[in-house]
């Protein structure tokens, strides 16, 4: 699992709140890069898995100027896996419910919650702008990408369509900040990000392997959906 903060000229934005024990990285690398936990304005949340919001019931605490946002099916099924696991708490209360369309703006930055259903029913993805020198650019968290929580076809289906959607949006995605680096070999390309030099081409801009990844998790999906269900 991963986290991010995206610095606007309000503050910041966090996506994901990682989960015990590993809080205590999160908040290391945020004082590391200079991020105050006060600045810390969004905590924008991808879905109700423990790994990706187990750590909301601590940074709740921490954060006292942030929103903590997610969709309505991802704040239910984040509450039922905590009832149900013990894994997490999930206190109720203080939580922003946003929907499909939605756009969250923060300083010079505006976070649009797409809704892609399919790893979970409540999985949400959000596209934002980063930049590189003077250069902006389109990115995407996604929320899931697995099928390890698949309760029917229909479901399959529903991930299809969302995978189909991220690869169409305007404006053109180009940076994909994956919510579990092992799916895009982003762990092994932190070298070579940290010693890029001026002009020299950044490894997650990468439109084109954006969306033959997207393509690969499309025609994996159908393979699955016609072995699991053959008659459906």
């Amino acid at each position: 699992m991963s986290a991010y903060a995206i610095k606007t000229t309000d503050g910041w934005a966090l996506i994901d709140t990682v989960h015990e024990p590993f809080v205590d990285a999160l908040l290391a690398n945020l004082k590391k890069v200079g991020v105050p936990l006060n600045d810390i304005k969004l905590v924008l949340m991808t879905h109700g898995h423990f790994d990706h919001v187990g750590g909301y019931a601590r940074l709740r605490k921490l954060l006292p100027n942030a929103r903590f946002c997610m969709q309505a099916k991802g704040w239910e099924e984040a509450h039922a896996d905590s009832a149900r696991s013990h894994r997490f708490e999930m206190p109720v209360g203080e939580e922003t419910v946003v929907k499909d369309g939605d756009v969250i703006t923060l300083g010079d930055n505006a976070f649009e919650v797409l809704s892609t259903p399919g790893h979970t029913w409540g999985t949400t993805s959000y596209a934002y702008w980063v930049n590189r020198g003077a250069k902006r650019y389109r990115a995407v968290t996604i929320g899931g990408q697995g099928l390890n929580a698949i309760s029917g076809p229909e479901q399959i289906d529903a991930f299809i369509a969302s995978m189909t959607r991220l690869g169409q949006t305007t404006p053109a995605i180009e940076v994909d900040m994956t919510a579990h680096p092992f799916s895009t070999g982003l762990t092994e390309k932190i070298p070579a990000i940290c010693s890029l030099r001026a002009g020299d081409a950044h490894p997650l801009v990468d439109r084109a392997g954006y969306l033959a990844r997207l393509d690969k998790l499309i025609a994996d999906a159908k393979r699955y959906r016609k072995e699991k269900y053959p008659n459906l």
